[in-house]
């Protein structure tokens, strides 16, 4: 009798792993990691998005070359010099060896690969459009590496500025502003209320900096491990899509993802309200994976799909439920969500244009007016101290 541990995606999948080596199971437990430890040290494998993207193309380059996936695999692995990446990829082999699927085996190294790539993937294996999809995945994650890099170049000198600005601060308010305070005291110069705040956080801050930093990294794990759940991923989600400009972005990223995927999905023969469920689970939002659930009901019970979109207003824009009509009318759905995904794509290219060039001055100005208000607290009072002398 053998006693050991697997590792595997759920209970079903340590079965499979089992059974393929001729193990007659006996008892199978799970045993649960802490998901809060497991991501933090999650930080320090870290693997960047060019690497997964790079990755991501050659795959496909020798899936399209009609090179078997567990070959490609074991010449990626050896290639890959991200010792991460690289650790990943054998690991993906050997699953794959296994028995496993290629998602289910992607789906064990979620830490890398996210939710969306694996969900893809998994509607590209019932389709047999694998090569197709790694395409996709690249091309995708190259557009997305785009927007961050764009995005991340124009927030440079502004986050600088904004920090610089908060550590002196920090320094005003923890050990300039209490040796003044004596001073203010000793006179009857009227002091304004903003500087009897900023005094009063001075003191409070030099005496219990270490019990704040201590309150601070609490909430800070207590929120990270909150929006790692179920719940808190649904509540971010419903916030990200309520912020004014970002929402609206977010909406426009979800649609892309949704038309692009059922998209592949229907050109691959797989049926509409299957296709639905499947590119819900795809595009990376609880919200929107609810919303399409909801709509593949809809459809199973005869409904057209394009009256059930428009059903759903707050999610998708009328102009999909409009191309979707179209796509019911001339028989040719799946060309009607592919240039809604390329419509939605070049939207998206400039709204984050748009956005990257409203967030600096937005930026400037509120830095602006907090250096204002931080000089008049203490400009304010030494003018006062020197009229009064």
């Amino acid at each position: 009798m053998q006693v050991g541990n697997v590792e595997a995606a759920n209970r079903n999948a340590a079965f499979n792993i089992l059974n393929s080596h001729d193990l007659y199971i006996l008892g199978l437990d799970e045993i649960r990691t802490d998901r809060m430890l497991s991501s933090f040290f999650n930080l320090f494998n870290r693997v960047k998005r060019v690497d997964v993207m790079i990755f991501t193309r050659q795959f496909a380059t020798m899936l399209e070359a009609k090179i078997a996936i567990n070959d490609a695999l074991k010449n990626l692995q050896a290639q890959t010099r991200n010792y991460y990446l690289k650790e990943a990829i054998y690991q993906i082999a050997e699953d794959v060896d296994a028995g496993l699927s290629l998602s289910q085996a992607f789906d064990r190294q979620n830490h890398i690969f996210s939710e969306f790539y694996i969900n893809l993937v998994q509607s590209a294996e019932v389709t047999g459009r694998v090569e197709e999809v790694m395409g996709f995945l690249a091309d995708f994650l190259e557009k997305e590496i785009g927007l961050l890099a764009k995005v991340r170049n124009a927030l440079i000198y502004p986050v600088f500025v904004l920090v610089l600005f908060f550590v002196v601060a920090g320094i005003l308010i923890a050990f300039v502003f209490p040796q003044l305070a004596p001073i203010f005291e000793e006179t009857s110069v009227q002091i304004p209320t903003m500087t009897r705040l900023l005094l009063s956080s001075g003191q409070f801050i030099a005496h219990w900096w270490v019990a704040i930093l201590l309150i601070f990294v609490g909430l800070a794990a207590a929120a990270f491990q909150y929006f790692q759940s179920k719940e808190g991923k649904e509540v971010l989600d419903q916030v990200m899509l309520r912020v004014p400009l970002i929402g609206t972005l977010f909406k426009k990223v979800y649609v892309a993802r949704f038309s692009e995927s059922i998209s592949v999905l229907i050109k691959g023969g797989i049926p509409i309200a299957q296709a639905i469920e499947i590119s819900g689970h795809a595009i990376g939002s609880s919200i929107y994976k609810e919303s399409l659930h909801d709509i593949a009901d809809q459809v199973r019970s005869g409904e057209l799909l394009s009256v059930s979109i428009s059903k759903n207003e707050a999610y998708f824009p009328p102009i999909v439920s409009q191309m979707v009509s179209i796509g019911e009318k001339t028989g040719k759905l799946e060309e009607m969500f592919d240039r809604i995904s390329k419509f939605y794509t070049r939207e998206i290219d400039s709204a984050v244009g748009n956005l990257v060039e409203l967030i600096q001055p937005a930026l400037m100005v509120v830095l602006g007016v907090m250096v204002g208000i931080l000089f008049a607290a203490i400009l304010i009072p030494i003018y006062n101290l020197a009229q009064a002398f």
